[in-house]
């Protein structure tokens, strides 16, 4: 869909595969270097920055909604959105009291750190703890580019595969966390919740899983309590 990782070449055009890398690589160093920039704007601000990402309807929406209803006053959340067209889910975001900026991003399947950058200067900092980057609904090209979070979180819900990390292995090795959602509909289901995370941890052995219901509540716990762990942490090294 975007011409930065080519996936919107036209079928049977032909592009030498030296040059073909050599223009990805250099984007790339480019994306790098403003998402270390990114980070440091996090950084000085104290603010922990989170990269969701996953394939579209796993629920990242939703998940955010409920997560800034049960972090309520203990921490400040705002959401840069990420979607091809529309304002719906930043709007989704505001209706929950949270700040958001929509970056549509066109024919572009993924959120870089440039794009990153300008909905950084679109929040209001100074009164957050978290950012949340809810990335365009894909499991292939949000992967490759660094945005500048301080932690990679990928969805699996359970009316996908039980089989998607290792059919998108550079997503899942990317990730620090793994969440599996919608479990409240794993009975109606022919998913695996055990077979899932072996195929992750095959991908990524260090990668840690929750499972969660964001409209049960099930598991919602243990993922708020990984948000203030890791906003503590980053508290502790920022400056």
């Amino acid at each position: 869909m975007c011409t930065e990782c080519g996936c919107s070449m036209p079928e049977g055009e032909k592009v030498p595969e030296k040059k073909t890398i050599e223009v990805f690589e250099k984007i790339l160093e480019g994306n790098d270097r403003q998402a270390q920039k990114n980070r440091e704007h996090f950084d000085k601000h104290s603010i922990l920055a989170v990269n969701l990402m996953s394939s579209p309807g796993a629920g990242k929406t939703t998940l955010l909604e409920r997560t800034i209803e049960l972090l309520g006053d203990s921490l400040k959340v705002g959401v840069i959105e990420g979607d091809l067209e529309t304002e719906r889910d930043a709007e989704r975001i505001r209706a929950k009291g949270a700040p958001a900026y929509q970056i549509t991003t066109g024919q572009a399947c993924h959120l870089d750190a440039f794009m990153v950058h300008e909905g950084i200067h679109h929040l209001p900092l100074e009164s957050l703890d978290v950012v949340f980057i809810e990335n365009v609904g894909n499991l292939v090209c949000p992967a490759s580019y660094d945005v500048g979070a301080h932690v990679n979180v990928v969805l699996l819900s359970t009316t996908e595969g039980d089989d998607k990390p290792e059919k998108y292995p550079v997503m899942f090795k990317n990730a620090d966390l793994m969440v599996i959602t919608k479990l409240d509909l794993l009975p109606y289901m022919d998913f695996d919740v055990e077979r899932a995370v072996r195929s992750a941890k095959k991908v990524n052995p260090k990668i840690e899983v929750i499972k969660l219901s964001a409209k049960s509540g099930e598991g919602m716990d243990l993922w708020i309590d990984f948000l203030k762990e890791k906003f503590k942490a980053r508290a502790g090294v920022c400056p």
